[in-house]
């Protein structure tokens, strides 16, 4: 971040109501329902845990036990953060024989990563 936090926001001085503005805003401005989904969404991504776990997955489909091991972490706590990526529909989930295995639920989620990041890069 290039800018100092502590800048004060600039107002507008003029009064003015720009109304055809305004009417493409309220047009093209979705739902409230669809709002709150995506704020949602964008909060399962507010967890490191949760970030490290989709960074495994962009190389390979895995299981718990694996995630445990690579991230240091015990099955639980992977088990967990998996239940509100599968929730999420960011992750798919199957079974052979008594182990479950993850993998993305499709591209969108690493290009959201990827923009997440080339964001914070600039």
């Amino acid at each position: 971040m290039s800018e100092n936090i502590n800048e004060q926001i600039e107002c507008c001085d003029c009064n003015e109501i720009h109304e055809d503005l305004l009417k493409i805003v309220n047009d093209t401005m979705p739902e409230e329902t669809e709002l709150y989904d995506l704020a949602e969404l964008f909060k399962v991504f507010g967890d490191s845990t949760r970030i490290r776990i989709l960074f495994v997955l962009f190389e390979a489909e895995v299981c718990v036990c694996d995630l445990a091991k690579v991230l240091n972490m015990t099955q639980s706590a992977i088990s967990h953060q998996l239940r509100i990526l599968k929730a999420n529909k960011l992750v798919n989930s199957r079974r052979e024989g008594k182990s479950v295995f993850y993998s993305l639920a499709d591209g969108h989620v690493r290009t959201i990563i990827a923009q997440g990041r080339e964001h914070i890069e600039e």
